[in-house]
């Protein structure tokens, strides 16, 4: 193995999930000034996460729902007046396209 290539500040270092205040320990180089008493009496630098995968959807299986029917209808009402102006032209549009296509009766 090559000398001196490794980070010289790895050590074991506490994450916790501010979420749901879950703590573990495991080794990292990373920076914080933060530390921690962890439950074995020792103290450890200590990081926080907003999320993790103790907290996160995907992994936990618990889905929180957003209010999306709210925004679909904000939505439908900003822009509500776009439609109704391009509705009429559309339907012109079709009704002649439809005549134009319809094949006129020979004349015999």
């Amino acid at each position: 193995m090559k000398k001196d290539i490794h980070p010289s500040n790895y050590r074991k270092v506490v994450f916790q999930d501010l979420s749901n205040n879950e703590t573990w320990i495991t080794h990292s180089c990373v920076n914080t000034k933060d530390t921690i008493t962890h439950e074995d009496g020792n103290e450890y630098p200590l990081v926080k996460l907003e999320i993790s995968n103790k907290s996160h959807p995907f992994f936990t299986g618990k889905m929180k729902f957003v209010d999306t029917a709210g925004r679909i209808d904000k939505f439908n009402k900003k822009f509500a007046k776009f439609a109704k102006k391009k509705a009429p032209a559309a339907a012109e549009a079709t009704t002649e396209t439809a005549a134009e296509a319809a094949p006129e009766a020979p004349a015999e």
